[in-house]
């Protein structure tokens, strides 16, 4: 922009403002988090190293289900979100007033 200012947010549009930016942060966190039991579920249909194998072998098979889809959901669902903050939409808000 060249040097001119925003025009300064009102209480409800800084609060509409927050809520569809939160709505855009959550979406992709769930969409990461989807993308994290599709990995998960790859690792189990495919027997990558056999640990299909072994899971359903074991006595206990939800501790290792657990013990490997939730961290996969979290780290997928933590990066999701964090290329959301960085691809949220700030500029295009304004851009008719650049010209």
């Amino acid at each position: 922009m060249s040097g001119q200012r925003l025009p300064p947010y009102t209480p409800a549009a800084a609060k509409a403002d927050h809520k569809s930016m939160l709505r855009f942060m959550a979406l992709n966190a769930a969409f990461g988090v989807l993308m994290g039991l599709l990995v998960f579920a790859a690792l189990i249909f495919f027997d990558t190293g056999g640990i299909a194998t072994r899971i359903f072998a074991s006595d206990n098979p939800w501790q290792p289900v657990v013990l490997i889809a939730v961290p996969l959901c979290l780290t997928f669902g933590a990066g999701a979100a964090a290329s959301a903050i960085m691809l949220m939409p700030y500029s295009r808000k304004y851009s008719d007033m650049e010209d």
